[in-house]
């Protein structure tokens, strides 16, 4: 007798035919239970990301950090920019750089006032109540030098000026989406930012 015919038949039948009781060996149901293990860590890390953690990384995340990466390359056309309020004003209604303004925002600010700006440990960002800022230039300043005794760290030895236009911009246009957060409004309401003229808007896009 073959070693196949030794193998017991299953009670069942359809249409005539029978099937050997004869399953899978151990190690293929590992790598299918390996790969269903992996797909759901996959889809939990990179498609939903942050939302479950601070460790997560989505691919527009993944895209984001690719432009920087390219904004970062062409500093060196740009020069020293001057930290002051034109010059914030001016990469604020660049959006082409705000790429860049996000990343350092994502890499060094977050932690205190959230992925969105609401606000964790640090203030709210997104909402008209500053504590430490009258006018646009503040923004610049308070990264710069810091505020509230060091609990807003000075930047300005970590950062090159470049990067705090860009973040002082990314940070400038977070205010007006009013997001909740979990310190509530602190400071006084301060007025709007000034408008950008178009020329200057304009001299802020990147070159090709």
């Amino acid at each position: 007798m073959s070693e196949r015919q030794e193998v017991p038949l299953l009670d069942h039948e359809y249409d005539g035919i029978r099937e050997y009781d004869n399953p899978c060996p151990t190690w293929w149901h590992a790598i299918f239970l390996s790969t269903v293990v992996f797909s759901v860590l996959y889809f939990v890390f990179f498609h939903i990301g942050p939302s479950v953690g601070t460790n997560g990384w989505t691919l527009d995340e993944a895209n984001e950090e690719a432009v920087a990466d390219n904004l970062q390359l062409q500093f060196k056309d740009l020069g020293d920019l001057q930290v002051d309020e034109a010059t914030v004003l001016k990469y604020m209604h660049a959006p082409e750089w705000s790429a860049m303004g996000a990343s350092v925002y994502k890499t060094n600010c977050k932690s205190c006032h959230a992925a969105d700006g609401s606000g964790l440990v640090g203030p709210n960002l997104t909402d008209d109540h500053y504590k430490n800022i009258k006018q646009l230039s503040d923004v610049a300043r308070v990264i710069e030098n810091g505020a509230a005794n060091g609990s807003m760290p000075s930047w300005k030895n970590r950062l090159h000026p470049n990067e705090v236009v860009m973040v002082a911009a990314y940070v400038a246009n977070l205010r007006g989406q009013n997001l909740p957060g979990p310190r509530g409004a602190e400071g006084s309401v301060i007025p709007p930012w000034p408008k950008a003229t178009e020329p200057a808007a304009a001299a802020a896009k990147p070159s090709p």
